[in-house]
């Protein structure tokens, strides 16, 4: 397929050339072919009729010319492109660490930039969601564990409360799995609507439901509700999982125009050097012991759900103790 297209391009070339220096002769035995065109030919000086034939053929050898210089060039061209159709069977075949060599600044070399940005975005896709699931795997084993142990006790003496704690587990299991579906489904697809939303709203309602107390002004912004009920639903229960004391909400409007949500708590705090690594999903602290509280896939979504919305959500340290996440989102117009 290459070498057809190499082989179009030159022949093309070529035959613009050759229809140029066609034309020009056509043209000059039209001049001919006129009344009198004999005569007005005879009357011209003979230097000046040799240097008009000298064009015609200079044209001739210029078209051969340039026809032999075509031919790196149009080899050059159609190179790239090989290159580029070779890395990206590579890359569909499997081979994921291919990329495409760019050279120079042409489209090709756009061409060639914009498929290796595209393949380093897969690669990251599927290492990201390679990593999720292998640790989706881990967290849904203990709930698992646990039912099987309380089905075992259960047929050695049946229990009311056994069955309630199956109940509690199943619930964590579909939660878990409701998570892993929505961090997926964020990464690959993104926002599907946006709507007009209130922070302010949002914020009073979950508080409401948990009996927190809360502060909030209007906070009017275009986002979709439901992403954004679901992210302030996980910093809440996140701050009360690990915070446990003192959880409060506030929802205002800053000085710059930007939308913000603050959760704050009163709990053991968050160190420095894990304040960012807590939103990385499943993350378990060094100092942590494997039945310990890792932090599952709930501030993950909460960074998701931020940047589809073009904002960041970060964790900062709170005077007194303890810690305040923060949801920014700046507003255009």
């Amino acid at each position: 397929m290459i070498r057809r297209l190499y082989l179009r391009i030159y022949v093309a070339t070529l035959a613009a050339l050759a229809a140029v220096a066609v034309l020009f002769a056509l043209a000059w035995w039209a001049v001919l072919r006129q009344p009198g065109g004999s005569d007005w030919l005879r009357a011209l000086h003979s230097d000046a009729l040799h240097l008009h034939l000298d064009g015609l053929v200079l044209i001739f050898v210029i078209t051969a010319v340039v026809g032999v210089a075509m031919y790196p060039l149009a080899r050059r061209l159609t190179g790239q492109i090989e290159a580029l159709v070779a890395s990206m069977d590579r890359f569909g075949a499997g081979e994921l660490a291919t990329r495409a060599p760019v050279a120079g600044a042409d489209e090709v070399a756009h061409l060639a930039h914009a498929f290796n940005t595209m393949a380093d975005r897969v690669t990251g896709l599927m290492s990201a969601h390679g990593r999720m699931l292998a640790n989706a795997s881990h967290e849904l084993r203990s709930p698992l564990t646990r039912i099987r142990m309380a089905l075992e006790l259960y047929e050695a003496e049946p229990r009311p409360g056994l069955l309630q704690g199956i109940r509690e587990d199943c619930t964590e299991i579909d939660e878990q799995i409701e998570e892993i579906l929505l961090a997926s489904k964020l990464d690959t697809v993104g926002i599907e609507r946006r709507e007009e939303a209130d922070l302010a709203v949002i914020v009073a309602e979950e508080c409401t439901r948990l009996g927190l107390p809360f502060d909030v002004t209007p906070t009017p912004m275009l986002g979709d509700t439901r992403l954004l009920r679901r992210l302030l639903r996980n910093l809440l229960e996140n701050a009360l999982t690990h915070g446990r004391t003192g959880v409060e909400a506030r929802a205002f409007v800053d000085t710059t125009g930007d939308r913000v949500v603050h959760v704050t708590d009163r709990g053991p705090g968050i160190d420095a050097s894990e304040r960012e690594r807590v939103f990385e999903p499943f993350h378990r602290p060094a100092n942590t012991r494997e039945s310990g509280n890792g932090w599952g896939l709930g501030l993950a979504l909460v960074r998701q759900i931020s940047e589809q919305h073009g904002g960041h959500a970060r964790c900062l340290g709170r005077e007194g103790g303890g810690c305040t996440f923060e949801f920014r989102v700046a507003v255009v117009g």
